[in-house]
């Protein structure tokens, strides 16, 4: 998975910050959906690597529960974690056990079960 994420990063489109994201989804059927960071001037019409490959999956006809494991690397050289926007994705589909494997290009790996990484979700029992 690691090969893969290094070449995904010179997809992703980071002009102003130069902090290129790639992601992959891998699906319980086998399948795995990559997504990428695409910034904007307007930062707020930027998108995550994560929610990328989490919105590619559903336009495809992923449903919740059919989603295993979340990979993002970083092309900085320390690990970063997934911003809150892109947890709640996290929360919203993929199970409290799944894993989310976390990795910069310069070879720093940490995996994390969601319920770790996301202790406190916001859910349809919050509404």
């Amino acid at each position: 998975m690691r090969e893969k994420l290094i070449e995904l990063l010179d997809n992703a489109y980071a002009p102003y910050s130069n902090f290129k994201v790639a992601a992959i989804l891998e699906m319980n059927d086998g399948r795995c959906i990559s997504g990428v960071n695409v910034e904007n001037a307007s930062y707020g019409g930027s998108i995550c690597a994560e929610r990328n490959a989490f919105t590619t999956a559903i336009t495809m006809g992923y449903k919740k529960g059919d989603f295993k494991k979340l990979y993002v690397m970083v092309s900085g050289d320390k690990l970063s974690t997934p911003c809150f926007i892109c947890r709640q994705f996290i929360v919203e589909f993929m199970s409290f056990d799944d894993e989310i494997i976390l990795m910069s290009k310069n070879g720093n790996v940490k995996e994390f079960k969601v319920k770790d990484l996301c202790p406190y979700p916001f859910d349809k029992n919050d509404l």
